[in-house]
């Protein structure tokens, strides 16, 4: 009698982990996922697009008597509005997201950190566009704020200040345990800038050790590229300058925020 031994192999199939190079489809569908889901919360979606609008009115307003004041410095704070709002909302919504264990969930599947860095920025940064656009166009068509150069270069720097505050968010919900502590890092990481950035005062007239530091800060270049704007018809080399810088410092904060990302291997 011969007995015949059926041996079953159980073929496993294992994901490649994903490279660094950014996968296009990947972060489409990432920054889709996430527009899917603001498109459910419109008290987030009215904070980032009209609060920066309803500021600049208010703005304009309280300098009624006095419109050329406005003028010196409605085009900073049309930098800085989207800058903070993009900061607060892209801060908080990450950190909701790192805490239901949503992140975690996207990084067991083949999703590199990279792409999901760059669909969260794609999201953002197409509401982004939205937002500075409105606020430009409203300060220069709306509100009469007066600028030398061209308002495309306004809107420009608007748009990069606020790539820059999402690039902020991303990075600093890594270190909040809560949506209270993501809102502490806006007096750490934000009011410093603020107020070394040149918006107050001339950034050569301040103390020589704070002149140092406002050089080394993003938002004190993008104060300076709006007031290029405001001074020159057109676009100088002090302007590409500090476009650069920004555009430069908003990249290596997302750099820093995809490094911040950890696969749990539990």
């Amino acid at each position: 009698m011969s007995t015949t031994t059926t041996t079953n192999t159980r073929s496993i199939t294992t994901v490649p982990a994903p490279t660094g190079v950014i996968n296009a489809g990947r972060t489409a569908a990432t920054a889709a996922r996430v527009l899917r889901q603001l498109r459910h919360d419109p008290r987030t979606i009215a904070l980032m697009i009209l609060v920066p609008c309803v500021m600049l009115i208010l703005l304009r307003y309280v300098f009624d008597a006095s419109p050329r004041t406005f003028d010196n410095i409605g085009a900073s704070l049309l930098g800085i509005f989207p800058l903070i709002t993009m900061f607060l909302v892209t801060s908080i919504a990450t950190l909701r997201e790192r805490t239901s264990g949503t992140l975690e969930r996207l990084l067991a599947m083949p999703l590199g950190k990279a792409d999901l860095i760059a669909g969260y920025a794609l999201a953002f940064g197409a509401i982004a566009i939205v937002q500075s656009a409105l606020a430009t166009g409203l300060a220069v068509w709306v509100l009469g704020l007066d600028v030398t150069g061209s308002p495309w270069l306004l809107l420009l720097v608007a748009l990069l200040d606020a790539l820059l505050g999402t690039a902020l968010g991303l990075f600093v919900s890594a270190f909040a345990a809560s949506e209270f502590q993501a809102v502490q890092f806006m007096p750490a990481v934000i009011f410093p800038q603020l107020l070394l950035c040149g918006l107050f005062t001339p950034r050569s007239d301040m103390q020589p050790v704070l002149t140092g530091i406002s050089d080394v800060l993003p938002m004190s270049y993008a104060v300076d590229g709006m007031n290029q704007v405001l001074h020159h018809t057109d676009m100088t080399a002090t302007f590409v300058r500090d476009v650069l810088i920004v555009a430069g410092c908003a990249l290596l904060v997302l750099v820093l925020g995809a490094a911040t990302l950890r696969r749990r291997t539990a």
